[in-house]
């Protein structure tokens, strides 16, 4: 339970940032929060399947390193938002509230492609798949509501730093899975 927490938490603070940037563009009511909200539950809710194919495959093909490649996977999600992955927030976050169509898609995967490596190292990290599903979802909609809710009162640097914090955990969540493997 622990470990289906600490990877689904983080998710949810990078969710919150990107629904705050586009909060701040004045999303206010309920009926323009919900399908943004939407929108973040069936990518970020589906990315992790498609990333979960992969991985079990690479961890069939793979064998023992699996374990480990999944630790340095996480690390390197970690490392990537804490580095700056994703600078055009803002961009993306005014693009999503006018897209339509095929712009729409390819923004929903803009914003979920952690989730898609988060739904790779799943699969190597052999955690129970429908509750990982489930609580990523979850959190993407009680993030987005909350981040749509209240961007226009937080400034930027809250934004990254939920996002800075959200790159800590994933580092943190990455050793604590290669240190498992090794202790074992």
């Amino acid at each position: 339970m622990l470990k289906l927490l600490a990877f689904a938490l983080p998710l949810g603070l990078d969710s919150f940032a990107v629904a705050a940037a586009i909060g701040a563009s004045q999303v206010t009511t309920m009926r323009q929060r919900l399908p943004i909200s939407l929108i973040f539950v069936i990518f970020e809710g589906g990315m992790p399947m498609i990333g979960l194919v992969l991985g079990k495959a690479l961890a069939r093909g793979i064998g023992q390193i699996a374990d480990y490649l999944a630790g340095g996977a996480v690390i390197a999600i970690g490392a990537w938002m804490l580095l700056g992955g994703d600078k055009d927030e803002d961009e993306k976050a005014s693009r999503l509230t006018t897209s339509r169509g095929l712009a729409l898609i390819g923004l929903g995967i803009s914003i979920s492609l952690d989730e898609l490596a988060i739904g790779f190292t799943i699969g190597l990290a052999h955690l129970p798949v429908t509750a990982v599903i489930v609580a990523i979802a979850l959190q993407a909609f009680l993030a987005a509501q909350l981040g749509l809710a209240i961007g226009t009162r937080i400034g930027e640097r809250w934004r990254e730093r939920a996002e800075q914090t959200a790159g800590i955990a994933l580092v943190v969540l990455g050793a604590y899975l290669i240190i498992e493997q090794l202790v074992q």
